[in-house]
């Protein structure tokens, strides 16, 4: 499965991060009903479902497919990091390759991930200390039990978001901004990525909100996100967002991990941007334009495979892999019994 930010850590760094989120527009005050994405079923019984919100953009950009209210606001959390990055490029970020792909990571904290951190760092003279993520532990299995075996304590260099923190302070410092307030919404870098994700979103921010590992939280709607991640792939060769695309696509184990999501789906299908998201957000998009996103309400990830692999088959992709990682079966006594099957 694709690991996202940590689950609701307290949030530091932000002007927001004391007074909570700040709604842009109308908030509803209690959350809706939404219908079902993905069912539960164990010998031929449902016994559970995933709710949710599905959009499917054909490669003009119009909707193929909504399931839900497509044009209400979500929070996409880490599913923005191919737009924060083109912000940051916008910015004057000098990064490319697996560095930049990095830098629009939710990483597994794998040796290669933290490493290419450091990298980050020490090209503009900085070190971890610079970090302002939460300290975490590796999210890859082995990368954790190594350093649990080790002894070591939790760090912020860590945290599936520290190559996007790079990148910030690697942008701070080279525009001569301020590095200590760089998650501060009114700081020239986070402006400077508001503008590049409203631009490639086509809409303006819906809510702001602070997001797991501190930095702002941009709201956009399920037909935002997918029309931002259409505009990253079919954006002219050489622009920010095309390289941020193409960094992403060419190292896609950087952009998660080995045994990850979005890195295990972006090598099964070619050409395929593919990005996770906490809460169980997912958005992802095809050469052509064709592309989608979509938010499991309970927050549960673990639908998160049969939905895309059903989702980029409604898109009229075909792959054995995909359809590998879209099989979920559930067993009784050691045999399968059933599965978890999309429902839309």
């Amino acid at each position: 499965m694709a690991s996202t930010d940590p689950a609701d850590p307290t949030p530091i760094g932000s002007s927001n991060a004391s007074t909570g989120p700040t709604p842009a527009g109308p908030v509803p005050s209690t959350f809706p009903a939404e219908p079902v994405l993905a069912e539960i079923v164990r010998s031929g019984f449902i016994e559970g479902a995933h709710r949710g919100r599905l959009v499917l953009l054909d490669a003009d950009g119009s909707i193929r497919l909504a399931v839900g209210d497509v044009q209400a606001p979500i929070l996409p959390r880490s599913s923005n990091k191919p737009m924060q990055a083109t912000g940051l490029l916008d910015a004057g970020l000098d990064l490319t390759g697996a560095e930049l792909a990095l830098a629009a990571a939710s990483h597994a904290g794998e040796p290669f991930h933290v490493d290419g951190v450091r990298k980050i760092l020490a090209g503009v003279g900085l070190d971890e200390s610079a970090l302002r993520t939460p300290p975490s532990l590796p999210l890859d299995d082995d990368a954790r039990h190594a350093e649990l075996f080790a002894g070591s304590a939790p760090r912020p260099i860590y945290s599936d978001c520290s190559g996007k923190h790079a990148a910030m302070l690697a942008v701070c410092v080279r525009n001569r901004w301020d590095v200590a307030g760089y998650l501060d919404p009114a700081h020239p870098a986070q402006r400077i990525i508001r503008d590049a994700i409203e631009r490639l979103a086509g809409e303006q921010i819906a809510y702001d909100a602070v997001d797991g590992c501190g930095a702002p939280l941009l709201g956009l709607s399920l037909v935002g996100l997918a029309s931002a991640f259409r505009a990253c792939v079919t954006a002219p060769s050489g622009t920010n967002a095309r390289k941020v695309a193409d960094a992403m696509r060419t190292h896609p184990e950087y952009v998660a991990g080995t045994q990850q999501l979005d890195t295990l789906a972006m090598r099964a299908v070619s050409g395929l941007l593919s990005k996770s998201g906490a809460e169980a957000v997912h958005a992802a998009a095809l050469p052509d334009g064709r592309a989608l996103a979509f938010k499991i309400s309970d927050g549960s990830k673990r639908a998160k495979p049969v939905i895309l692999a059903e989702a980029l088959r409604r898109l009229d992709v075909r792959s054995e892999v995909l359809d590998q990682l879209g099989t979920l079966p559930l067993l009784g006594g050691g045999s399968v019994v059933g599965g978890i099957r999309a429902a839309f």
